[in-house]
């Protein structure tokens, strides 16, 4: 059976193999005392292990490769930090290994130590075709096994989101408020326009919107003028008026103007249409000033969902889903479900970083214990986790799924998953 190299790792890290009268290659006896600390930075794969060979007792580091010729392929003779490896632990031995001052590693050999029932459940679990690696088999995993790790899935998904956020703030010079208003954006365009809503931002800064505050007008100028929607030509009063506001802010702060072909209007209900969006979000700027400084003073999520009701969308947007196109009547404030995502995508993650960056527990533990009173996202790879008995019954969980799917069951990481690793343990 063809296996990866961790699953060797997990293997050794778990003593999942035969391990009474064990001997090295060369016949001394050997017992494995402790397999040591999983090292996931450079240098050996164990550190801290404790074994015995013949009668003397041996701490030092432990490496593990498929074929003991490995150990040159990847360069390891040349390396001052294997020179304290005490154990060189391989499938096939094909070639002694030395370290640097000319002494042999000794080497124990795996092959045939493993048991069967390792083995299947592990080709079992890479090799499942189901929807994700575990799908038939996680229903028999304790409930509690699984609700730890996904709990430390949402915390991984968010530490690795704020990395866009810090880079963010940067380029902010620290303003919370323009970097959330950036990431605001991105959330409005709900992936399908989330690209062109993200250039939108970037485009202009939420500096200028602050010197036009008091007029909803000037601010749905800028907004629809960088978005590219007011170069065509127009015989309504309200985008007349809009175009003629544009022009004047474009030459006042040499604004450059966006591309409107980026936006996507197919397969789409009118009240999902970029241009409600758009005149949302200039509502959104216009009735929350420094909105991320109030979302850090507010308390329950009742008061963060009102920031994103009630918006003053021009009345304009009540019967058009375009420039000059009318329609019947447009649901003009964002929906539910809608909130629900900003708040998860874009409010947590906030509350998350800046707790992080302040040092400031009390932002995390909001941003968290909000997810949890959000309810679940629906889409397809939740229904999927749920169907296969996997309760979420809020975004807390339904985020954490959402890494547990993309980090570990699309790239077949059973080994480094708790659940994955419990029922290989079983």
């Amino acid at each position: 059976m063809h296996f990866a190299e961790d699953f060797l790792h997990f293997v050794w890290r778990f003593r999942l193999f035969k391990h009474a009268d064990l001997r090295c290659t060369d016949g001394q006896a050997l017992k494995i005392l402790s397999p040591g600390i999983l090292n996931t930075h450079a240098g050996p794969d164990f550190s801290a292990a404790k074994i015995r060979i013949g009668n003397i007792d041996w701490i030092g580091h432990v490496e593990i490769h498929i074929r003991s010729s490995d150990w040159h392929l990847h360069g390891h003779q040349d390396n001052s930090y294997y020179d304290s490896v005490i154990l060189h632990v391989v499938d096939q031995h094909d070639q002694a290994v030395f370290r640097r001052d000319g002494t042999e590693v000794p080497v124990l050999v795996v092959n045939g130590l493993l048991p069967d029932e390792v083995l299947y459940r592990y080709q079992k679990l890479v090799g499942s075709r189901c929807k994700f690696p575990c799908e038939v088999q996680i229903s028999g995993v304790n409930p509690l096994v699984v609700r730890s790790f996904l709990s430390r899935l949402v915390v991984e998904r968010l530490a690795e989101k704020s990395v866009a956020v810090f880079e963010r703030l940067e380029r902010s010079k620290g303003d919370w408020n323009d970097a959330f208003y950036y990431f605001m954006a991105k959330t409005f365009g709900f992936k399908v326009n989330a690209v062109p809503f993200e250039l939108l931002a970037g485009s202009i800064g939420l500096q200028i919107f602050g010197k036009h505050g008091n007029d909803a007008l000037q601010i749905e100028a800028l907004v629809f003028g960088q978005a590219g929607f007011l170069e065509g030509d127009f015989h309504e009063a309200y985008p007349i008026a809009l175009k003629r506001e544009y022009g004047f802010l474009r030459h006042k702060y040499q604004l450059k103007t966006g591309d409107v072909s980026l936006w996507k209007f197919l397969r789409m209900r009118p009240q999902n249409f970029p241009t409600i969006r758009l005149a949302q979000f200039a509502a959104l700027i216009f009735k929350s000033d420094r909105l991320f400084s109030k979302i850090l003073a507010s308390g329950s999520l009742t008061e963060l969902f009102g920031f994103f009701t009630d918006l003053p969308v021009a009345s304009y947007w009540q019967n058009h889903y375009h420039f000059n196109k009318t329609t019947k009547h447009v649901k003009l404030q964002p929906g539910r479900q809608s909130i629900y995502a900003i708040l998860v995508n874009t409010v947590c993650l906030f509350l998350f970083c800046y707790g992080k960056y302040t040092d400031q527990q009390e932002y995390i533990d909001r941003g968290l214990d909000l997810l949890e009173e959000i309810p679940a996202e629906e889409n397809a790879i939740v229904a999927a986790y749920r169907a296969a008995g996997v309760e979420i019954d809020s975004a807390f969980l339904s985020q954490a799924i959402l890494q547990l799917n993309k980090n570990y069951c699309c790239e077949k990481k059973c080994l480094n998953c708790g659940i994955g690793i419990k029922i290989l343990n079983k």
